[in-house]
């Protein structure tokens, strides 16, 4: 008997386990036949006019001045892989509950924030690892699913960032230490890697402060200033003598090239 039984458990669990991977490849399918669709969650912030606009933990300063407006999303924890996936571009698509999805419709939009974890509640920890969720603008929510909706399930993917314009750096700091916010990629959008080039030095490195801002400590005020950067599929990028001479701090330059 105890045998029976154990089979019949191990039985039940087999068909258990089958009938849940059936359901997930269904959901990834999302009626777009895979094409490297991943499940995940979406809600929204804010108002129709965008609420949260101004600087995230991506380092961006305002979303609409830097010419990402609405199409922007706040990531969780498991997406945002601790501010290398910024400025990286999704699309997304509202599947599974016809209550509450607006059937075919796709959205773009570009990470530019992050969705914080909250340990204190034991339901709906949409953000928490390892959930992958966007926290979307309302307006960008609605294109794709109901308002009473609040939260509902998704498929997302990778695409490549269509921007208008060149690459954009932003100078920040002091004499001594220099912070570049880089933003405005195109191509897959995430930055890797920058390095910095005065008109008096060779390349140096930059390392990542926040988000997608770059640092150096090296002092190249006076100098014009050039950059090469690289995105997360390995292509590099070089912006030569962007920068000029007379520069400030609190200046935004653009490039004549992108990706």
């Amino acid at each position: 008997m105890a045998k029976r039984q154990s089979f019949f458990i191990l039985f039940i669990t087999v068909v258990v386990i089958f009938l849940f991977l059936a359901f997930e490849s269904k959901e990834v399918e999302g009626g777009l036949n895979g094409n490297g669709w991943r499940n995940a969650r979406a809600t929204f912030y804010g108002d129709m006019k965008g609420g949260e606009t101004m600087q995230g933990a991506c380092g961006y300063g305002n979303l609409f001045q830097q010419g990402y407006g609405l199409e922007t999303a706040a990531l969780s924890t498991a997406l945002f892989n601790k501010g290398s996936t910024c400025g990286a571009c999704f699309q997304l698509m509202c599947v599974n509950v016809p209550k509450w999805c607006n059937p075919g419709q796709v959205i773009t939009i570009t990470a530019t924030n992050f969705c914080p974890p909250d340990y204190s509640k034991t339901v709906d920890i949409w953000c928490n690892p390892p959930q992958r969720h966007f926290d979307l603008s309302m307006p960008m929510f609605l294109k794709i699913a109901k308002y009473k909706a609040g939260v509902v399930p998704v498929v997302y993917k990778r695409v490549n960032c269509h921007k208008k314009g060149g690459l954009k750096f932003e100078i920040k700091g002091n004499p001594y230490w220099i912070l570049v916010l880089v933003f405005n990629v195109g191509g897959v959008g995430d930055v890797v890697n920058v390095k910095i080039k005065g008109s008096k030095t060779g390349w140096l490195q930059m390392g990542r402060n926040w988000g997608q801002n770059w640092q150096t400590s090296m002092q190249l005020a006076g100098q014009t200033l050039s950059f090469q950067v690289q995105t997360s599929d390995g292509r590099w990028a070089q912006s030569n003598n962007v920068v000029p001479a007379n520069w400030q701090f609190g200046q935004t330059f653009e490039a004549k090239n992108n990706f």
